[in-house]
């Protein structure tokens, strides 16, 4: 059983590589490095990050292809080229793999396409699902642009599943960024704080998308998002409190968007407390239902 993933160097992905050999999947992880996976039963193949040039062999046939390949969103504010950045290397990928499919003589079983909650945008209180319609910002229209990139394999058979995640955490990601500060005592609030913050910890991330993998009559839209999302003044009370420390500071919401303009304004501002209704009604059950509960398993496993 051979699964492909682009972004497979990823934090995801790398978790996900793991699982998938564990339980006896070839790993075959698309990546612009030439350097040997540090995986054991994974194989990097170079790719271009835009065509099936170079990997189109291991395509034919495969169990899955998982797509979770982009630039990061949260690394600093958004020139205009960084927007671009966002969004062609989104497109460009699920274009690379339509044209897999297009070509594979074997059709992959399934593809599981990447992509993220930011389609609700700013939601306000009100929680949200897989019915629900997209927002306004520009992330928004990213992540619509990214799944219809790949929705031409449903022309050829194919089964397609689109995983909406919600942050994930684990040792990676945007929690790492924060555990310094919180575990130092320095840990602030954002803005009013009131923002949703929808989670999934790393562990049912993974296990989710392999369950999605392996259940043929898996398809469409699932929000990969725990069922207990919070206020960021919630998350943060409770990450501050898995390191024994109180939480003294606010920044003001217009001293995010002074430094990191419109980032700050729709990754750190804006926010949506998701439910994964679809995945729950397939029969996925998690382990991970409480944000407490998850960070301390992996802060202080």
């Amino acid at each position: 059983m051979k699964v492909v993933i682009t972004g497979g160097t990823g934090f995801i992905g790398k978790r996900l590589s793991h699982e998938l050999v564990a339980k006896g999947y070839q790993v075959i992880c698309l990546t612009r490095s030439s350097r040997p996976s540090d995986i054991s039963g994974v194989r990097n193949v170079v790719w271009d990050g835009k065509t099936s040039s170079g990997w189109l062999e291991y395509a034919d046939g495969a169990a899955a292809i998982v797509n979770l390949a982009g630039d990061n969103i949260a690394s600093g504010r958004w020139s205009a080229a960084k927007k671009k950045s966002i969004l062609t290397s989104r497109v460009e990928a699920g274009e690379a793999v339509s044209e897999a499919v297009v070509k594979a003589p074997n059709k992959p079983k399934v593809v599981i396409q990447g992509s993220a909650i930011g389609y609700y945008g700013d939601c306000g209180p009100e929680p949200v699902n897989e019915n629900s319609s997209k927002g306004s910002l520009f992330l928004s229209d990213v992540v619509e642009k990214w799944e219809a990139s790949t929705a031409s394999v449903e022309e050829h058979g194919v089964r397609r599943a689109i995983i909406r995640t919600a942050m994930v955490l684990g040792n990676g990601g945007a929690l790492s960024k924060m555990i310094g500060p919180f575990k130092a005592g320095l840990g602030s609030y954002l803005g009013a704080g009131h923002q949703g913050v929808s989670w999934i910890h790393i562990k049912d991330e993974v296990r989710a998308i392999i369950f999605l993998i392996e259940n043929e009559k898996c398809k469409g839209i699932f929000n990969l998002s725990s069922i207990r999302p919070l206020t960021f003044n919630k998350f943060a009370d409770t990450l501050s409190s898995v390191f024994g420390k109180r939480i003294w500071f606010r920044a003001p919401g217009f001293v995010l968007k002074l430094a990191l303009g419109q980032m700050a304004d729709e990754v750190l501002l804006s926010g949506q407390f998701v439910m994964p209704v679809n995945l729950i009604s397939a029969g996925f059950k998690f382990d991970f239902t409480e944000a407490e509960e998850a960070l301390r398993e992996i802060i202080q496993p």
